[in-house]
């Protein structure tokens, strides 16, 4: 009886595992299509995803509050340099508004396109639990093709050669591409 009773438990929390997980959405994966989104720079510039299709577009997700951002900035402002001039967009998001963002640029420059406000765009890129809460680390990067599907996603300190190798692969496959 005690092997059925504990047969038939493991059952239960398997089925309830599953339930929670069917239950859970992801953000994009790589390999699939990034959720689209128009969004006003902090320059009052628009970006629109869409319209920057045939280009890479490298995506930070961050926080003037998260000391790993901060001292991320650095490697990240070297990597938009690295491939100024190329077809490659980099952008900062973050839900922070401009009143926050202007004075903490002051000290900490950033060479990205900064996003405020991004809330929206978050919730599109986040992982959701099935109870509604939304999950993602700072800083969280996406790499987006020029054909507007996730080439990389990642979070955490330090992601610039993943980042590099990634951009320089996608660089080489459009040109071999054009005629």
């Amino acid at each position: 009886m005690t092997g059925t009773i504990q047969k038939t438990l493991l059952a239960a929390v398997l089925a309830a595992v599953m339930a929670i997980s069917a239950n859970a959405q992801s953000g994009p994966r790589v390999g699939e299509e990034a959720p689209e989104f128009t969004a006003a720079t902090l320059d009052g510039d628009f970006i629109d995803l869409a319209h920057l299709r045939g280009k890479i577009v490298v995506i930070t997700f961050w926080s003037t509050k998260c000391e790993i951002c901060r001292s991320e900035i650095p490697r990240l402002n070297a990597l938009a340099n690295r491939f100024e001039g190329q077809q490659v967009r980099f952008l900062a998001l973050t839900m922070e508004n401009e009143s926050r963002l202007v004075p903490f640029l002051k000290n900490f420059p950033f060479r990205f396109e900064i996003v405020p406000d991004s809330w929206g765009v978050l919730i599109k890129y986040a992982d959701k639990r099935r109870t509604g809460e939304v999950e993602m680390a700072f800083p969280t990067y996406f790499i987006i093709g020029p054909d507007g599907s996730v080439l990389y996603r990642g979070s955490g300190w330090d992601r610039s050669a993943e980042i590099t190798n990634q951009v320089d692969r996608s660089l080489s496959l459009a040109s071999a591409r054009k005629p």
